[in-house]
């Protein structure tokens, strides 16, 4: 079975190759001749440089995704707490439990996750 095919098109990482491809372009056809391998020099290094910055970059720490990354944030009361009911958090209706009764529009912060249901608690303004 073959493996599949990358994405090609604007957003398939490029960007590199064009930099490079210009650089060599601009050398050979609008840079006098002395410095036509100095610019080419120039074009290797800065695409060198991008790539090893790209890289550093997004490997400085692991991904953070899915549910666990809510733990900490900061929501609305949607639907009063009594002990359950539904909070935003990030722009996301989640089903919500608290220990004491909240109403609507107050401040909460998530402490603890229960499968889709959030626990939370008030947040003293």
């Amino acid at each position: 079975m073959l493996a599949p095919r990358r994405k090609r098109g604007p957003d398939s990482g490029d960007n590199g190759r064009v930099i490079l491809v210009t650089g060599i372009l601009i050398a050979i056809f609008v840079v006098p001749d002395p410095w036509t391998l100095p610019v080419i020099g120039l074009a290797v290094v800065i695409e060198v440089s991008e790539t090893l910055f790209t890289l550093w970059w997004s490997r400085r720490a692991p991904p953070k995704v899915g549910p666990e990354t809510l733990i900490g944030s900061t929501g609305r009361v949607v639907e009063p707490l009594r002990p359950i009911g539904r909070v935003r958090v990030r722009g996301e209706v989640w089903r919500a439990r608290s220990d004491e009764e909240l109403g609507a529009d107050v401040r909460v912060r998530v402490t603890d996750r229960s499968r889709l249901t959030l626990t939370v608690e008030r947040i003293d303004e």
